[in-house]
């Protein structure tokens, strides 16, 4: 791949606000670079089902989809067994019937379909599409470099969200340690008990009343500050 191929994804994952929009400017990108590309689309299997993360402007709407309900297809393929899928001409295609049958009435007559090895994933394609027989041909070895550098970026990506999801995961603990520690206070001044007593009556009044154990204490703290209750998150 061109430095300036990856300077550019660089530049996109740096401007990227999210997975989401870092996808959709990878799909773009990729058909501007894959001479014959008409659209792509990325694939990645999420809660055990194949979806289309993203896809460039001008990809049917079905495309994918399609695959997704029959079970069978290029992209399908190419995410469960890890291997290219490549048709250099849809109306002589005879491994997926069904799917040829659609994607032919969209206009695409070649598809290339490349596995993404993304972390912490079963299953995941980069997909392109072409409205000429043989259009993709000349553009494969183009396509498998940028579908690693793709891989790299998106990984990248996965792992902002899984720290940023970490960390306010903390915050959240934080804030639900402290809230619980002032009302276990309040209840040792308050009972004359020590605090593994305090936080065992806490525990069995959120069971009793079926509310939340800091959502309990939230309320308890604010009443005896004299404030109004915070709003439960």
């Amino acid at each position: 791949m061109t430095s300036e191929t990856s300077d550019t994804l660089d530049q996109a994952m740096a401007r990227s606000q999210g997975l989401d929009t870092l996808l959709r400017d990878l799909t773009d990108r990729a058909v501007g670079r894959v001479p014959g590309a008409a659209a792509c689309s990325v694939t990645v299997r999420r809660a055990d089902r194949l979806m289309t993360l993203a896809g460039s402007s001008g990809l049917p709407s079905g495309l994918d989809l399609r695959q997704y309900e029959n079970g069978s297809g290029p992209c399908v393929d190419a995410a469960e067994t890890g291997s290219p899928r490549y048709s250099a001409d849809l109306a002589e295609e005879t491994r997926w019937p069904a799917y040829t049958e659609y994607a032919l009435a969209t206009g695409v007559r070649c598809v290339l379909a490349l596995p993404l090895a993304i972390d912490g994933e079963t299953g995941a394609a980069l997909n392109f599409y072409g409205l000429r027989p043989h259009c993709l041909a000349d553009g494969r070895e183009e396509a498998r470099v940028f579908a690693e550098r793709a891989a790299d970026a998106v990984n990248e990506a996965l792992r902002v969200e899984r720290r940023q999801a970490s960390a306010a995961d903390v915050r959240t603990a934080l804030l639900s340690r402290s809230v619980i520690d002032q009302a276990v206070g309040i209840l040792m001044a308050r009972e004359r008990i020590d605090a593994h007593l305090a936080m065992e009556r806490l525990r069995r009044a959120s069971q009793h009343t079926n509310v939340k154990l800091r959502d309990l204490c939230d309320e308890l703290v604010a009443r005896a500050s004299g404030g109004a209750s915070r709003r439960r998150q």
